[in-house]
């Protein structure tokens, strides 16, 4: 259920947007506040830490009030390549994978990271290793708010450090304002902010932002119900909804019995596209919107690339989630098509 992004280039290339300072703007009050009450920066004679090895953002936030989760993994290694993983869960369950890496030739991005490198290194405001931001703190962040984790891994001396804070917002959201509960977890919110702003730009968003959560009951390239396309079980009250018990009967066999739904607190989202004719088609649910007159669901047809050359084979892909009960009317939007790259 891995929904893969080439991040193209928007306008100018994040990398122009870096060396024309218009994303670090955002950020320059802040830094120039951190910096007007802290001491010169440490001797930089040998190489930073992690100017050889690679850094690495998680931020685990809530969705809907704590019913559901999302958990963003983001690592940027000194050679160049990133790579960000989203992923959207509830009842614990995962919902979604989205991952998303650069089209920028690695090379290209390697002097990015070593720029962010030494500001975490020696930037007065910025640096991560000074007493304001101790590396032993553990704080219990609560249901609501999020836990980031900041990790730097330094490849040569076979050392990492880590900083746990807590903060509001998603790795895309968060800032430094936010950060608790001591006065250095805006440095560390503040590496987070930078780690985006060097490699996605100031403008990015979640790829699951304003969805409910979600889990997957089920997923695959062909299902045995054949379905036409996507729809909805949704019930008025504890009871299944019509055409469940027989959906599942076909989809999974008689003899199988339909798994446990609190019909009275959530919903089944079956996500299709119908017949296709070649393999390696997949369908999965990329967000469900609450709107101001109901629900749109988006869905994602993942297809093989334009040289690729897939065998030809029928089937019927789906994806089958449960997701809190939305509101009505609940309509689909137009499946969203994204080709993939030969081999993933």
């Amino acid at each position: 259920m891995i929904h893969t992004e080439e991040l193209p280039p928007e306008g100018d290339s994040v990398k122009a947007r870096i060396r024309t300072g218009r994303p670090l703007a955002l950020l320059l009050p802040l830094l120039l506040a951190l910096g007007a009450c802290e001491s010169d920066p440490v001797d930089t004679g040998e190489l930073a830490f992690a100017q050889v090895g690679q850094i690495q953002v998680q931020v685990q936030s809530a969705v809907a009030g704590g019913v559901g989760g999302l958990e963003e993994t983001f690592s940027w290694r000194s050679e160049g390549p990133w790579v960000l993983a989203e992923r959207i869960s509830y009842d614990g369950q995962i919902g979604g994978e989205t991952v998303r890496r650069p089209v920028l030739n690695p090379g290209e991005l390697a002097p990015e990271y070593a720029s962010l490198i030494q500001q975490l290194n020696a930037t007065p405001g910025l640096r991560l290793f000074s007493e304001e931001s101790p590396q032993q703190l553990n704080p219990e962040c609560g249901a609501l708010r999020s836990r980031v984790t900041v990790t730097l891994r330094d490849e040569v001396r076979g050392e990492e450090a880590r900083w746990i804070r807590c903060a509001d917002g998603t790795f895309f959201s968060t800032t430094p304002g936010s950060a608790g509960p001591d006065a250095g977890a805006s440095r560390v919110v503040t590496a987070v902010q930078l780690s985006r702003f060097f490699t996605l730009g100031s403008d990015a968003i979640s790829s699951y932002v304003g969805s409910l959560p979600f889990r997957t009951l089920a997923i695959g390239e062909d299902s045995p119900a054949r379905p036409p396309g996507s729809r909805v079980f949704r019930s008025d009250d504890t009871q299944p909804p019509a055409g469940w018990l027989e959906f599942w009967g076909t989809h999974a066999g008689s003899s199988e019995q339909a798994p446990e739904v609190d019909w009275q607190r959530d919903m089944v989202v079956l996500a299709a596209v119908g017949r296709r004719l070649e393999a390696g088609d997949s369908v999965q649910v990329g967000r469900i919107l609450p709107i101001d007159e109901g629900t749109r669901i988006e869905v994602v047809n993942r297809v093989p690339g334009d040289f690729c050359s897939p065998a030809a084979r029928e089937g019927y892909p789906f994806h089958l989630v449960v997701a809190p009960r939305a509101e009505a009317p609940i309509q689909f939007a137009d499946p969203i098509v994204e080709r993939v790259p030969c081999g993933r």
